[in-house]
C-alpha cells in the first residue's frame, strides 16, 4: 500500500526541516550571536505559527481533499525552510521559523484524516505508528546528515539544501496518494470493498457526538483531557528533542559537528523500536491509556537520573536513549484514541485542536530549557522542569482518561 510509505517520507522531510535547527543553531553564533534563550526561542517559535492552520487544514482535508491540502502545504513549507538559510538577522530567523510552523501546522491533522479514511480502528494505532515512525527516522537521518553537511558547507547552505526535497516529493505525493480506497487505482476491487465496509462498520458503531456538532465535540471532557495530555507530553518531548544535540555537544566536550550529529542519532533508534512496539501492544490489548502513560513515566525517571549522573558521560548518554524511547512510544496509541471517541464528521476538527493546543508545548519546552540554562548556568533545572511536565501528562492520562473511554465512543 502506497499511502503510509509516501506519507512517511513526506513527513520525514517536514520533520527534518523542523528539527534541523537543533543541530545547526549551536554553529551559527559567529554570525547571529544567539544566546541560549534566543536559541530556544528560534526552536520554539515554530510552534506559535503551527497553531494557525491546524483546524482549517483539518476541515479542508475532511470536506475537500487531504491529498490536495497536504500538497499545497508541502510546497509552502519548502519555501519557508529554504528561507531560514537566507536570513541576515535574529528577527528574520524568527520570522522564517514562524512561517515554517504555519505551513507545516496543517499537515499532521490532514494526514491523520487521510489515515482515518484508509485504516479501520483495529489497525489504527499500528497505521499511525508506521507513519509516525518517520519522526525518529528523520532524527536518525537529520542529526548525522546535518552534522556532516555542517562540516563541509555553511549553515546557510545546509538550511537551503535541506528545504529543497519537499518540492520534488510533491510530485510523488500527487501521483500516488488517493483520498479514499474507492479512488485508488493500485488496489483491487475486493480490497477496496473490504476496507470501505470495515470503515463504515466503525462509524456505525459510534453514537453521534452532539448531533455532529464541532462545538459539542470540542467541549467534550475527553477531548479537553486529550489536549492536556498532549500539551504536557509535547512540552517534555520537544524540550528534550531540540536540546539533545547541545547536550551531546557538552558530553563530547564540544566535539565536531559530525561527531555530535552521529551520536545524536543513536537515541532515535531506540525511539523507533519503542514506537512500533507500543503500537502493536496497544492494538492487541486495547490498553491505549497505559501505552501512553507507562513510557512517559520511564522517560521522566531517565531525565532526572541523567541530571544526577554528571561526570559519567556514558551513563548519561544511555539515559538519553531511554528518554527518547519513552517520549516517542506513545504516538501511535495516543492518536488512535480520538478516532475511537468521535465520529468522522467531527474528529477532523477535534484532532486539529488537540494538535494545535498541545503543540504549544513545543514552544514552551525549548524556550523553558534555554531560559533556565541561561539563568542558572546548568541544564539541571530545565530538564527537571521537563520531567514535571511529563508527570502531569501521566497523571491526566491515568486519572483523567478512564479505561473504558479508550474503547467506547463519547456520547
Amino acid at each position: 500500500m502506497f499511502v503510509i510509505p509516501v506519507a512517511a517520507v513526506m513527513y520525514l522531510l517536514a520533520y527534518l526541516d523542523r528539527t534541523n535547527v537543533s543541530v545547526i543553531l549551536p554553529y551559527v553564533d559567529r554570525e547571529l550571536a544567539l544566546s541560549p534563550s534566543a536559541q530556544g526561542l528560534a526552536g520554539g517559535i515554530f510552534f506559535l505559527g503551527y497553531l494557525l492552520l491546524q483546524i482549517p487544514a483539518a476541515v479542508l482535508a475532511a470536506r475537500w481533499s487531504a491529498r490536495r491540502t497536504v500538497l499545497l502545504l508541502m510546497l509552502a513549507w519548502s519555501v519557508a525552510a529554504m528561507a531560514c538559510g537566507l536570513v541576515a538577522t535574529e528577527g528574520q530567523l524568527y520570522l522564517a521559523r514562524f512561517l515554517l510552523g504555519v505551513f507545516e501546522g496543517g499537515v499532521w491533522p490532514a494526514v491523520l484524516i487521510l489515515l482515518a479514511s484508509w485504516f479501520p480502528q483495529a489497525e489504527r494505532a499500528r497505521a499511525n505508528a508506521l507513519w509516525m515512525a518517520c519522526l525518529p527516522l528523520s532524527a536518525i537521518l537529520t542529526s548525522p546528515l546535518s552534522g556532516w553537511m555542517l562540516s563541509h558547507w555553511s549553515w546557510r547552505l545546509v538550511f537551503v539544501v535541506q528545504g529543497l526535497p519537499p518540492l520534488l516529493w510533491a510530485l510523488v505525493w500527487w501521483f500516488t496518494v488517493a483520498d479514499r480506497p474507492a479512488q485508488a487505482r493500485w488496489i483491487s476491487a475486493a480490497e477496496r470493498e473490504h476496507v470501505e465496509r470495515a470503515l463504515a462498520a466503525d462509524e456505525a458503531a459510534k453514537p453521534v457526538s452532539g448531533n455532529g456538532s464541532y462545538l459539542a465535540a470540542l467541549r467534550d471532557p475527553v477531548v479537553l483531557r486529550l489536549i492536556a495530555v498532549y500539551f504536557f507530553w509535547i512540552t517534555g518531548f520537544y524540550g528534550f528533542s531540540l536540546w539533545l544535540p547541545s547536550v551531546v555537544k557538552t558530553l563530547t566536550h564540544n566535539g565536531s559537528p559530525a561527531v555530535v550529529g552521529a551520536l545524536s542519532a543513536v537515541p532515535y533508534l531506540f525511539a523507533l523500536a519503542a514506537m512500533l512496539g507500543a503500537a502493536v501492544w496497544a492494538d492487541r490489548t486495547g490498553r491505549r491509556r497505559a501505552a501512553v502513560a507507562v513510557p512517559l513515566v520511564v522517560a521522566m525517571a531517565a531525565l532526572l537520573l541523567g541530571q544526577l549522573a554528571a561526570g559519567a558521560p556514558v551513563l548519561q548518554f544511555a539515559l538519553l536513549c531511554v528518554v527518547a524511547a519513552g517520549v516517542y512510544a506513545p504516538y501511535g496509541p495516543f492518536w488512535a484514541i480520538p478516532g475511537r471517541v468521535l465520529r468522522f464528521e467531527v474528529v477532523a476538527v477535534a484532532m486539529g485542536v488537540i494538535n494545535a493546543l498541545g503543540n504549544l508545548g513545543g514552544f514552551a519546552g525549548p524556550y523553558l530549557v534555554g531560559w533556565l540554562t541561561e539563568r542558572t548556568g546548568s541544564s539541571l533545572p530545565g530538564f527537571a522542569a521537563l520531567s514535571a511536565f511529563l508527570a502531569v501528562a501521566v497523571l491526566v492520562a491515568l486519572f483523567g482518561l478512564k479505561s473504558e473511554q479508550d474503547v467506547h465512543a463519547v456520547r
